[in-house]
């Protein structure tokens, strides 16, 4: 198999992957300053993120090369990233337990952690708490049935709204993929910049999320209002697609970017029961692309050949084969929230170790269990609309010999029915509540981005820079507004 490597790829194993880091300075640096970083990437790796800095700081004082100095200056960022998701104290995460489980004993605790039920890190010799753990335990109790813990044990079912779009898409369609439930909508979004963030004059380049053009099921029917307006909206077969703004910040140190944008989308259904799949054509280009390795996040290894091995046994339709992982993932990996995907070095080796992930984390699994096994799949992600939830969303496509793409949304899951063909509805067919925006993971931007982004692999919410550095989530916030036409 061809493993695909580009840029970020790389910058983002320098980032988690410290040791390389020393490397690229021993190569180039006096033995002295070679021993300063060994001990600058120690106190990184250990979480001692107060005295990284103070040394890092110290280093950059030095003289270096440019290209290394932004090493630096990555990792200092990827520590205060590291520090927004670990949040919590001890003294806060028992405070919220205490509001929303009857009792629980140190040892019951202390067992959550070890499962890491309670996601913990060490940061400056201090336990802190992931910023969602105390939410994710309550999905986790709720998912393996320790309801006695639980002041409020109800599980509501949140599928009623996609089952009856479901059973509405399943009437109207044939099977064959074609375009149903046309779904007309206006999409407001917009970010602001925090007062305070950068300095008064300072320019601000800013990416929006601009909807793909995909025959059948995304159509854009007006783009308009950009403020503060000159934008530049990169072409379809850019992977993040955006609109490109830049301005000067007001006197605040804040700024405003927006658009206004309609679109039509549609569901659409492949009924695959006992389809005649044809064999793949090995040598194109669709095929080696899409089932190869992509560092860091979809690698092959040990791991994922014995749960392929459980799963698939010797099953040889492409179909089959898709449908036993859905079914897998569905039954082994409960939703929960996620850490920023930008400070985890290997997705779906996370996802294994916690046995949980989010959206894109599943879909990820997914992916490298579905190219381990020689199907084609490619990422694809965005927004999901619903009425009664807005939110980011990612799913995927696999490429079926005779049928084209076709798509999987393996967080969406088995529907709550006894009918195959809604119970199974996702694994070869989407609701018309989408906002497509990316066609893979780890792309460039255009214009291209200097900084590391603040989401190295996908895009949904937007980037934001100076001339100087990254923005991070932290110091804006963003705004989705949908009007069902």
């Amino acid at each position: 198999m061809q493993i695909k490597w580009n840029n970020i790829t790389a910058l983002m194993i320098f980032l988690i992957a410290g040791w390389m880091v020393i490397q690229t300075f021993g190569c180039r640096t006096p033995k002295n300053q070679e021993s300063i970083m060994d001990d600058l990437m120690h106190d990184y790796q250990s979480g001692n993120f107060s005295l990284f800095i103070r040394k890092a700081d110290r280093i950059k004082g030095l003289t270096v090369e440019p290209d290394q100095k932004r090493i630096i200056d990555s990792l200092l960022d990827m520590s205060n990233r590291i520090r927004l998701e670990f949040p919590l104290t001890v003294d806060q995460v028992d405070s919220q337990l205490n509001v929303v489980l009857t009792q629980f004993s140190a040892d019951d605790k202390l067992r959550w952690e070890k499962s890491n039920w309670l996601e913990t890190m060490i940061i400056d010799g201090e336990k802190k708490y992931f910023k969602r753990t105390v939410s994710n335990l309550l999905l986790m109790l709720k998912h393996y049935g320790h309801l006695t813990y639980l002041r409020n044990p109800e599980i509501i079912n949140e599928d009623t709204l996609k089952l009856k779009h479901v059973r509405q898409v399943l009437s109207l369609s044939s099977g064959r993929g074609e375009p149903v439930v046309p779904t007309p909508m206006q999409l407001e979004y917009s970010i602001e910049l925090k007062a305070g963030s950068v300095g008064p004059g300072e320019m601000i380049r800013c990416w929006l999320p601009f909807p793909k053009e995909i025959p059948g099921r995304q159509e854009l029917i007006k783009a308009g209002d950009f403020f503060p307006g000159h934008e530049i909206i990169s072409s379809d077969e850019v992977v993040h697609r955006s609109v490109f703004m830049e301005q000067k910040a007001d006197s605040a140190g804040s700024a405003l970017f927006s658009e206004r944008i309609e679109l039509n989308t549609h569901a659409v259904w492949f009924d695959l029961y006992g389809a005649e799949i044809l064999p793949y054509d090995t040598t194109s280009p669709v095929y080696r692309e899409y089932t190869s390795q992509q560092p860091p996040h979809i690698v092959f290894n040990e791991r994922i050949n014995d749960i392929s091995d459980e799963v698939i046994g010797h099953e040889t339709n492409p179909y089959e084969i898709v449908r036993r992982i859905f079914y897998w993932i569905d039954g082994s990996i409960p939703w929960a929230g996620a850490l920023e995907y930008g400070v985890i070095p290997d997705i779906p080796r996370y996802v294994l170790d916690n046995f949980r992930g989010d959206c894109g984390m599943k879909t990820l699994l997914f992916m490298t269990l579905v190219r381990y096994n020689g199907i084609p799949v490619r990422w694809q992600s965005g927004w999901m609309l619903f009425p009664d939830e807005i939110n980011l969303h990612d799913w995927c496509e696999v490429y079926y010999e005779g049928y084209g793409w076709v798509p999987v949304d393996v967080s969406f899951g088995l529907m709550p029915s006894d009918v195959i063909r809604e119970k199974e509805f996702y694994i070869s067919g989407l609701d018309a509540f989408r906002l497509t925006v990316n066609s893979g993971i780890g792309g460039n931007f255009y214009p291209g981005k200097y900084h590391f982004r603040s989401e190295p692999w996908d895009f949904q919410r937007g980037e934001l820079e100076t001339d100087t550095r990254n923005l991070y989530f932290n110091l804006w916030k963003y705004r989705m507004k949908v009007d069902w036409l």
